[in-house]
């Protein structure tokens, strides 16, 4: 299963950049993350790998995040044009998914985030899920995708909502 989604965020690229991949800023942002922590390597960073536990109702989901491609690696100084480049591959039980995050300038105050997502399943309920529920996987997405834009643009922390 593959899809995209997109948003923009009113930021500056370099901004959103730096925000996008603090690990710090996560679980403001990230709803339902319970733990990110590096296994090897520098938050963040090429390379790293790191244990992710995220809260799904009543049941925790760990997996192995690895960052497969950061580019520019220096988010401070972003050269003008450039399109900023996140890329992790995820590992859990019964699934393997990455995810191409792209930021590019929309404007001189402006970021266009587009997320690729493409999962695979190898267990039975996973698959079923998959190709039963699409639309849930995208619409998660999205959801994470707003949140971060609500983070970002008014400093909105998922943690502080009462449902």
């Amino acid at each position: 299963m593959k899809y995209t989604n997109s948003i923009e965020i009113a930021l500056p690229r370099e901004k959103t950049a730096q925000l996008l991949a603090d690990p710090e800023h996560l679980p403001k942002w990230l709803r339902g993350m319970v733990l990110h922590e590096p296994l090897s390597g520098i938050h963040g960073e090429l390379g790293t790998r790191s244990r992710v536990v995220m809260q799904s109702g009543k049941r925790n989901i760990e997996c192995i995040e690895t960052i497969t491609r950061r580019d520019p690696a220096d988010l401070h100084e972003i050269p003008e044009g450039t399109v900023v480049h996140f890329d992790r591959e995820i590992v859990g039980a019964g699934m393997w998914s990455v995810v191409r995050d792209r930021l590019t300038e929309a404007g001189p105050e402006t970021t266009l985030w587009e997320s690729e997502s493409e999962y695979r399943f190898s267990n039975l309920l996973m698959r079923l899920m998959g190709l039963l529920m699409p639309s849930a996987f995208r619409k998660q997405s999205q959801l994470h995708m707003e949140d971060f834009k609500a983070f970002a643009e008014k400093g909105k922390d998922v943690r502080e909502e009462t449902n």
